[in-house]
């Protein structure tokens, strides 16, 4: 475990890096009323989609109060941050676990996150695909068939082809299926022919997540480039006099 303060950061910056996010040390981020000095600003960047978690790391003897905890939850107040996570080696007091109770402030330490297999990173880590389906099912279906067909977003009648109902269906099922965490598991046989060439069984949250990103990013992409035309200004070609 880390010396001090500033190579626990780090430790706690190079963790998140390791699943796969963007992690920053002794960042400054502006909120509503103010700016807040934060340890560690982690960030999931995608396409049209951010998600972000300000750390704040006690590398101290004594354990954290419920003080730090109100703290943190107003500075994701003020910034609009998606969560907060507190890591400290030595424990918190009573008060502070009752004061992140039914919020979105985590209470944790890095030996533990490590110890546990990260599951709690990749229980939030689900979380982020599911609302980003969930945002992908809104905008599919606010697409009219007709543009929906013309970028390929599904086939049209009785034609083959990407279908992204159909990619909707399997991901909410895996989600569904992986949130329980009873692995392995397997998609549902209506939906596996959404995503050609990609395995029915799932093992482990770190391969479904794996699975889930880049099926999700291309339907996003998808959508995206979708409604960029849809939305584009009509060319006057007429002359004018």
């Amino acid at each position: 475990m880390a010396a001090d303060w500033s190579d626990y950061q780090e430790e706690a910056a190079k963790f998140f890096r390791s699943l796969g996010l963007e992690a920053a040390t002794n960042v400054t981020i502006k909120g509503v009323r103010t700016s807040h000095d934060v340890d560690v600003l982690v960030k999931s960047r995608h396409a049209g989609f951010e998600i972000t978690w300000i750390v704040e790391c006690k590398h101290w003897k004594s354990r954290i109060s419920k003080l730090h905890v109100l703290g943190l939850r107003e500075i994701i107040a003020d910034t609009g941050a998606d969560r907060g996570v507190l890591l400290a080696e030595n424990g918190f007091q009573s008060g502070a676990a009752e004061a992140a109770a039914l919020t979105n402030v985590h209470l944790t330490s890095l030996s533990a996150a490590r110890r546990e297999a990260s599951t709690e990173v990749f229980n939030m880590r689900l979380t982020e695909l599911y609302d980003r389906v969930e945002k992908c099912r809104e905008r599919y279906w606010d697409i009219p068939k007709g543009a929906r067909i013309d970028h390929g977003l599904r086939p049209d009648s009785y034609e083959s082809g990407y279908s992204g109902a159909a990619i909707i269906s399997l991901t909410e099922d895996i989600l569904r299926k992986a949130f329980r965490g009873n692995y392995p598991f397997e998609a549902d046989y209506m939906w596996r022919s959404a995503a050609h060439n990609k395995s029915d069984i799932f093992n482990s949250v770190e391969e479904t997540i794996g699975f889930l990103e880049p099926v999700i990013h291309t339907l996003e992409s998808k959508l995206d480039a979708c409604v960029a035309v849809i939305e584009q200004p009509p060319t006057n070609s007429g002359n004018s006099n």
